[in-house]
């Protein structure tokens, strides 16, 4: 295998972030499939449960940086598989709020384990934990102001 070397130093640190995010997603995946459940969903489920009551598909758009009609057909698909229900308000004009199903808060508390992702970042100190983190946030927010995205991710 041929020696690669590039002097685009922040292309090769683009590669590294999808890299590292391809292979933590693909562990997570393993980890989820005996739950009949995808890392996606499972990220669903959390903003579901992290907010509470007042969910909405624009809501957890919002949270999970996604747009808005790729959530509204993630929820339709989970809807069909009972992990979640649209309950709407027949007296308003509200968006339907989205709750966890019995079926959904058991794929919640299976997904909670995290283990693959607490293995990967076990590698790492406190102190570089804490500076990872950082350098991440700075990150993303920069590329938020590129896309003059009028978002402010609540999580992390």
């Amino acid at each position: 295998m041929k020696n690669y070397s590039s002097s685009d130093k922040d292309y090769d640190l683009w590669v590294l972030f999808n890299q590292v995010r391809d292979v933590l997603f693909k562990a997570r995946q393993k980890e989820l499939r005996p739950h009949g459940i995808t890392s996606t969903q499972a990220a669903v489920l959390f903003v579901i449960q992290a907010i509470g009551n007042e969910v909405t598909a624009t809501k957890i758009s919002r949270w999970l940086l996604r747009e808005h009609h790729s959530v509204s057909a993630l929820l339709g698909r989970m809807e069909k598989e009972g992990l979640i229900s649209k309950t709407k308000d027949l007296h308003t004009k509200r968006p339907p709020r989205v709750v966890l199903t019995e079926k959904g808060r058991q794929a919640y508390y299976h997904s909670a384990e995290r283990a693959s992702l607490h293995k990967a970042m076990g590698i790492l100190s406190e102190e570089e934990h804490q500076r990872l983190s950082s350098l991440l946030r700075q990150v993303r927010d920069e590329g938020l102001k590129e896309l003059a995205a009028d978002m402010n991710p609540p999580f992390p």
